[in-house]
């Protein structure tokens, strides 16, 4: 299965997409257990300007021997910063305020 990054604008008047990012690469950058903890870091990531996508969230939630992982996905040329950004979310302290 194809996974896909929606455009970031409406499609132009022949009604093709605006950016030619939506053929490119998806890659995967981070994966969490839970579409919950995968949904932040795509929300971390749009916040610094990487558009990403959380794959996998229908069988991350099934209860099996074999869980799922939810896959965080970004375009190829975003990848080395989006694992940049999450490596240092990992290694921040958490707020104890």
């Amino acid at each position: 299965m194809t996974q896909s990054i929606p455009p970031e604008g409406p499609p132009s008047p022949s009604g093709t997409s605006p950016s030619a990012d939506d053929d490119a690469t998806l890659v995967v950058v981070a994966e969490r257990p839970t579409e919950p903890a995968a949904a932040v870091l795509v929300n971390i990531l749009s916040d610094v300007g990487i558009r990403a996508v959380a794959v996998g969230g229908f069988t991350a939630g099934f209860a099996a021997e074999a869980p799922g992982w939810v896959q965080v996905k970004t375009f190829e040329r975003d990848a080395a910063k989006a694992r940049e950004i999450i490596a240092q979310i990992k290694s921040e302290p958490l707020d104890s305020e």
